[in-house]
């Protein structure tokens, strides 16, 4: 069977995430640059090779000064390591109504984890312009500390500053390479 390549269509997709901030509440935020590389055979995406990368530069939550403090070594260190990576290693059907599990190896700070995301496959259509079109929504949780994201600091009736569990949660729409 031919490979399929697909492209990122960026302007149908978002990167976000959301942590707990004084344990009471949360705060959210995007990576705006990213890239998806997708090759399937045919149009089966159970057996692609997929690879996702973002930019930590792009970060934003809303606030200049949290987001230069994500940058710096208390959190991402984007001077040195300017790129968090994914690699899928597994896609499988949960069931019938369009429901996967995602496993794969993200990096942050040059420290490779395995990991399992929940993937809803909105399908495969052709948009009014004759493009062909795949959906995926995908949400999952890591451990910011098992990765390096370490900073914290304590609040005055002993709680903490920042959570440790970061959801993450992506919209993605991939266009068929002609």
């Amino acid at each position: 069977m031919a490979l399929t390549k697909w492209a990122l269509d960026p302007t149908h997709s978002e990167v976000t995430f959301k942590i707990k901030h004084l344990m009471i509440a949360n705060v959210s935020g995007e990576f705006t640059k990213f890239a998806v590389d997708a090759e399937t055979e045919g149009e089966d995406f159970t057996k692609a090779k997929v690879t996702f990368t973002t930019n930590v530069t792009s970060i934003t939550t809303g606030n200049e000064q949290r987001d230069g403090h994500l940058k710096t070594d208390d959190f991402f260190n984007a001077e040195k390591f300017p790129e968090i990576k994914f690699t899928a290693t597994k896609y499988e059907q949960v069931d019938n109504d369009g429901s996967y599990e995602l496993y794969g190896d993200l990096t942050i700070r040059d420290t490779t984890k395995s990991i399992k995301l929940d993937v809803e496959f909105g399908g495969i259509v052709k948009d009014p312009w004759g493009n062909t079109r795949a959906g995926f929504s995908i949400n999952g949780k890591i451990s910011r500390k098992e990765f390096g994201l370490k900073w914290n600091a304590a609040t005055e009736a002993g709680g903490l500053v920042v959570g440790d569990d970061v959801r993450v949660h992506c919209d993605i729409q991939l266009v068929k390479e002609a």
